[in-house]
């Protein structure tokens, strides 16, 4: 077992949120790892050995290559959730490539090992159940944006769902991993970014985009990011802060009932 393990748990809050009895199950098969930024925890067409829950400030994408090059993103998880086969019946083949955006740590957890202890823990099954709902809607909502609304708007859905996670006004992304996770060139990127700092929303500076005022960021951006923020709240039990970044999920009820799917 890890040393200091109760302490790591609590940087994921998936992992916090679920009662005592079931991280003891866990426990014991957690291991610690650190990833660097624009490394991969899988590549498409791997089997998913291991679930990973990103702790702190660690942020993940799952991204889709196309045959031009481009690699566009279709959800982002930070310390709220999972990345890997967490719906899945052990090891299967990925669909998208999993990048590191935000570096630092994980606790990962063999694939099969977790659907072992989710056949004994109808608490651990409710939370996963909840959980990849509220990925799928997250994916979905992308895809409707990706396809409906403006380079501008969507920056500033994805700015305000990483400030979610980060809980701070900076936010350390530089302009080509920004325009690959939107799917654009850097030069539209750009325009759309000075755009918005013209407009008094954000600063740009090298290696970080600085939010200056989120309510203008919000009115600024499209319906997506709020559409998304009330499933987490309504599906997951989601808490946010009054400045908006994601500080807790609400404890799950006692009777470990799985939701009907929701989306």
């Amino acid at each position: 077992m890890l040393p200091d393990v109760d302490a790591l748990l609590s940087g994921n809050l998936l992992l916090s949120a679920l009662r005592l009895p079931d991280q003891a199950l866990l426990k014991p098969h957690l291991e610690l790892k650190a990833y660097g930024r624009g490394e991969a925890l899988f590549e498409a067409g791997e089997d998913v050995g291991h679930i990973a829950f990103p702790l702190g400030q660690c942020v993940a994408a799952l991204v889709i290559g196309l045959q031009d090059g481009r690699a566009v993103e279709t959800a982002t998880v930070g310390h709220e959730g999972a990345i890997g086969g967490v719906v899945s019946q052990g090891s299967l083949p990925a669909f998208s490539r999993a990048v590191v955006q935000i570096p630092g740590s994980v606790l990962r957890i063999e694939a099969a090992v977790l659907q072992k202890i989710k056949q004994t823990s109808p608490g651990l099954r409710n939370l996963i159940t909840r959980y990849s709902d509220c990925l799928l809607a997250q994916v979905l909502q992308s895809v409707a944006c990706n396809a409906s609304h403006t380079i501008e708007a969507r920056c500033a859905r994805w700015l305000l769902g990483l400030q979610d996670r980060l809980g701070g006004n900076v936010l350390p992304i530089t302009h080509e991993v920004l325009a690959e996770l939107l799917g654009v060139q850097r030069s539209y990127l750009s325009r759309a970014l000075r755009t918005l700092q013209q407009q008094g929303l954000i600063q740009v500076r090298r290696g970080r985009i600085i939010i200056v005022s989120r309510p203008a960021v919000e009115a600024s951006a499209c319906e997506c990011h709020g559409a998304v923020k009330r499933h987490f709240e309504a599906v997951l039990g989601a808490v946010y802060s009054a400045g908006g970044t994601l500080i807790s999920l609400r404890p799950l009820p006692s009777d470990g009932k799985p939701l009907c799917q929701a989306v």
